[in-house]
This record gives structure tokens, C-alpha cells and sequence, in this order.
């Protein structure tokens, strides 16, 4: 599709509200994945984080109550 011009490109023929919606709509999901996935990962490595933490508290308790 050839335009005349940049107004008439932003237009899209009549169908500008319907096409700049939906251009909007995607990279918005797109964002939202992204960020989604950005937080799990963080929440997941600081759990996985925190039970190797705690794993390590275990196993040194149980080696100290075998000295005694």
C-alpha cells in the first residue's frame, strides 16, 4: 500500500482508529509478557534462593546436634 502522505499514512484510508488500536493492543500484551515474565523469574529466584538458605540452616543444625 503506497501513501501520498504522512497524515494520509496515519489515516490508513479511514481505518486509522481500528489499526492504531490494534498496534497498540500488541505491543501492550507484548510489554505485559515481558514484564510478567521479568517478575516470576525474580519471585522464583528468590525462593529457590531462600530454600537453599534454609536447606543450609537445616543441615548445620543437624551437624551441630550430632557433636552434642
Amino acid at each position: 500500500m503506497h501513501f501520498s502522505s504522512f497524515s494520509a499514512f496515519l489515516d490508513m484510508g479511514g481505518y486509522a482508529a481500528y489499526v492504531w488500536s490494534s498496534f497498540a493492543i500488541t505491543f501492550f500484551a507484548m510489554f505485559w509478557v515481558v514484564f510478567s515474565s521479568h517478575l516470576t523469574r525474580r519471585k522464583l529466584y528468590r525462593e529457590i534462593k531462600n530454600k537453599v538458605a534454609r536447606e543450609q540452616r537445616i543441615e548445620k543444625a543437624q551437624k551441630m546436634e550430632n557433636t552434642l
